[in-house]
């Protein structure tokens, strides 16, 4: 049977090292907290769920043949990419002070500092990506489940891990635009203790220039933002390969 991919892993994810980097997340966060292992996540009721996927027989079902396959395989990772390129290019663009994404990186107006707007910013856009690759993965299901009777039970266990997974993850990733305030008020700390150490007045108009403590930030919600990108992409990613592997062994 077809490899079982694994669901996300947090330990490991792009994501999650971009948040040590910025010394967003304590080690005890990274080993423990940010990160649960999955057993620790699944409710006995989750449990029976996946069971009984695993337990179910091989649907008797008619595989394509090779030529099939390959076109289904050339399809999907078009729209892979498609789709990947789109949300990179939308985080990319809005993180630019003169970006032009539908979603506004949020500029200050004289003096005031609030992270408020770009905490906004930040769910709006994990809005955007949830809208972006659920239909993705949803689609790769499909062409999975009629690939072959292994790619259907890979299929349906991806359903089922999904439901389980689905509001860990969620509560888990709406933590992140929490954690950045951090990284917000720490940059404007420092820009204010800068300022009183050379006796010079504050200058809005410089906080999106380069070097400028709001530029700084703004990298680092762009860096956490194609991180999560990355790692909601995964899913679909697994998915893609099992359908292209399975093409390349026929």
């Amino acid at each position: 049977m077809t490899r079982v991919l694994p669901p996300t892993h947090f330990h490991s994810s792009l994501l999650l090292r971009c948040l040590a980097e910025i010394d967003l997340l304590e080690s005890r966060e990274l080993a423990g907290d940010f990160a649960e292992q999955l057993g620790q996540w699944m409710h006995f009721t989750d449990a029976i769920a996946l069971s009984s996927v695993l337990d179910s027989g091989v649907a008797k079902i008619a595989p394509q043949n090779p030529a099939q396959r390959a076109a289904a395989a050339a399809l999907h990772a078009t729209e892979f990419e498609r789709i990947q390129a789109f949300m990179l290019s939308s985080i990319k663009k809005s993180c630019a002070a003169k970006g032009g994404s539908h979603i506004k990186l949020p500029l200050p107006l004289d003096a005031e500092v609030s992270y408020l707007p770009y905490k906004q910013f930040y769910e709006a856009h994990q809005r955007d990506m949830e809208l972006s690759v659920e239909p993705l993965r949803v689609n790769l299901r499909a062409a999975l489940a009629k690939a072959s009777p292994e790619l259907r039970k890979l299929a349906e266990l991806d359903v089922v891990m999904g439901k389980i997974l689905r509001e860990r993850e969620s509560r888990l990733l709406s933590r992140v635009p929490v954690l950045l305030k951090k990284r917000f008020d720490a940059l404007y700390a420092a820009h204010l203790e800068q300022l009183t150490a050379q006796g010079q007045d504050d200058n809005p108009a410089a906080w999106m220039q380069a070097g400028g403590w709001l530029a700084r930030f703004c990298q680092s919600l762009q860096t956490l933002l194609l991180a999560e990108a990355d790692l909601r992409l995964q899913p679909s990613a697994g998915l893609l390969e099992a359908l292209k592997q399975q093409e390349h062994d026929a």
